[in-house]
């Protein structure tokens, strides 16, 4: 049967279905982004508050901008917004239960003007982001919102009919400040370090090219909370809508995977209320930085860590990778050796625990987290998660050698051939421009680096170019295992 309003009474015994009473359920929040990790993470949290009798006020409606959104649009139009989430233990455990937070779905482009006025809805009192590392538009090296990208520009031009998040979402601040309707709060949820204070000055950033006096008041008004987010979800496949129909009997065009653990520390920062965030086990702290830096530095740079050499050694599922002694040690010389260093006492937080414990997810066979999933969008994520570790120890006379090997296997995989000579298919914005600078290794063994955009000045410091040259050499001379062995002091 579809998952739908009128088949949630006939699901299975063991599928958990919202047990409150989803016509009495209003959109107090509209988010950006809705993917895997939002349905695993922020719509699974308020579901929980919702299953207590709390935040019926705080539904969430979808919103979607890019051309790749119309498909969740219609899919979450047809299933009433509902969706399977099956939350795989390492042990082989589940719990499957649907989820009824999400009230509907709108697709910016079908009716900007429309969109523009949900946001600027009073019951809307929060506007919530997952739009991925790169969705900021900020450079990477000089941190300034890129007003000159063409979808900018043009909403910059046509301020009334937006085509970006940043559009949207100004254009509703203005008309609420207009409307004498307090300014919702925006609150990332994305993997970038500091993501509130990096909103705040995306969107005003935005604002001041539009409006001066509106910029002004949307620093003086508007909230944006930091927040730290933790679940690995990888990709929906098509093996997941089979199992699911398979056991439960349940047809989910678009259900959700994802690990047992989850975390979200939260910043108690709102301008026009929150829902109970706390009751549903979110940490509501007054600095999130410790945090944040912990899960950046730790598990997201580790993840880099892993997926190139992975890759080049063969491996295409996270957890056979980090089942090799050579990588799972390698992670943890990482950790211990160079990350660590740069992250301050977190609140509550064992952190030697916290290693291990990554190490222990990265293993779940049962989640089934792909390597091409931590490979892609590169460009993105090494210059946030790896290269300010990189940075810090450099400036405290602390060894990079670890963070120099793993940059380095990022220009392996990014030349797009592999140990064998088969193709590699690099998912990423700057694919052609890093594979040309890898490529260049036989001419300028730091070609790769020098791209001072992804990388800085690093390349002009011999303490990091130097090791990051031998760690090349010997991922082209003898291979990513024996690289690994060396890096670590053991036998391939």
């Amino acid at each position: 049967m579809k998952l739908s309003n009128a088949t949630l009474a006939h699901l299975p015994a063991e599928v958990q279905r919202p047990s409150y009473d989803r016509t009495r359920v209003r959109a107090g929040i509209v988010h950006f982004g809705v993917g895997g990790f939002h349905r695993a993470h922020q719509a699974m949290y308020l579901d929980a508050l919702m299953n207590q009798g709390e935040a019926l006020d705080w539904g969430i409606r979808g919103m979607g901008v890019m051309p790749a959104d119309a498909r969740m649009r219609d899919v979450l139009t047809a299933s009433d917004g509902l969706y399977t989430l099956v939350v795989k233990y390492p042990d082989g455990r589940r719990d499957v239960r649907v989820i009824g937070s999400i009230v509907d779905y709108v697709y910016a482009p079908d009716d900007p003007a429309a969109a523009v006025e949900h946001l600027a809805d009073p019951a809307v009192r929060i506007v919530s982001l997952t739009i991925t590392e790169g969705g900021y538009n900020f450079h990477q090296v000089t941190g300034e919102f890129d007003l000159a990208g063409p979808a900018v520009a043009a909403d910059l031009t046509h301020p009334e009919r937006p085509g970006t998040v940043f559009g949207l979402v100004v254009a509703a601040l203005r008309l609420r400040r207009e409307r004498g309707i307090v300014p919702f709060t925006v609150m990332s949820c994305d993997n970038v370090q500091g993501n509130g204070t990096m909103a705040r000055r995306g969107f005003t950033a935005y604002a001041r090219a539009l409006d001066p006096g509106l910029a002004d008041w949307m620093d003086a008004r508007v909230a944006f909370p930091n927040s730290m987010v933790d679940r690995i979800t990888p990709a929906t496949t098509d093996g997941d809508r089979a199992d699911i129909a398979q056991r439960y009997g349940v047809v989910d065009e678009w259900p959700v995977t994802c690990e047992d653990f989850t975390q979200w520390v939260l910043e108690d920062a709102f301008t026009a209320g929150r829902p109970p965030y706390e009751q549903a086990g979110i940490q509501i702290v007054a600095d999130v930085e410790p945090y944040e830096l912990m899960k950046l530095r730790l598990l997201n740079a580790s993840h880099q860590g892993l997926c190139y050499f992975a890759h080049l050694a063969g491996y295409r599922a996270v957890h056979d990778a980090v089942n090799d002694p050579l990588i799972s040690r390698f992670l943890l010389r990482y950790m211990d050796d160079e990350a660590t260093a740069t992250l301050a006492p977190v609140p509550g937080v064992d952190l030697e625990a916290y290693k291990r414990r990554l190490i222990e997810r990265f293993s779940n066979a049962h989640v089934a987290d792909t390597v091409a999933r931590l490979c892609a969008d590169s460009s993105d994520r090494i210059p946030k998660w790896l290269m300010p570790v990189v940075r810090e120890n450099l400036a405290a006379g602390r060894p990079v050698e670890l963070s120099a090997a793993i940059v380095a296997s990022w220009a392996r995989y990014a030349e797009g051939v592999d140990e064998a000579g088969a193709p590699i298919e690099v998912a990423d914005r700057l694919a052609g421009r890093v594979g040309a600078a890898a490529r260049r290794y036989g001419e300028d063994p730091a070609a790769f680096i020098r791209d001072r955009e992804l990388f800085g000045e690093v390349a002009d410091d011999p303490r990091f170019r130097e090791p990051y040259e031998a760690a090349l050499r010997l991922l082209h001379e003898r291979g990513a295992r024996e690289t690994l062995a060396a890096l670590v002091g053991a036998r391939a």
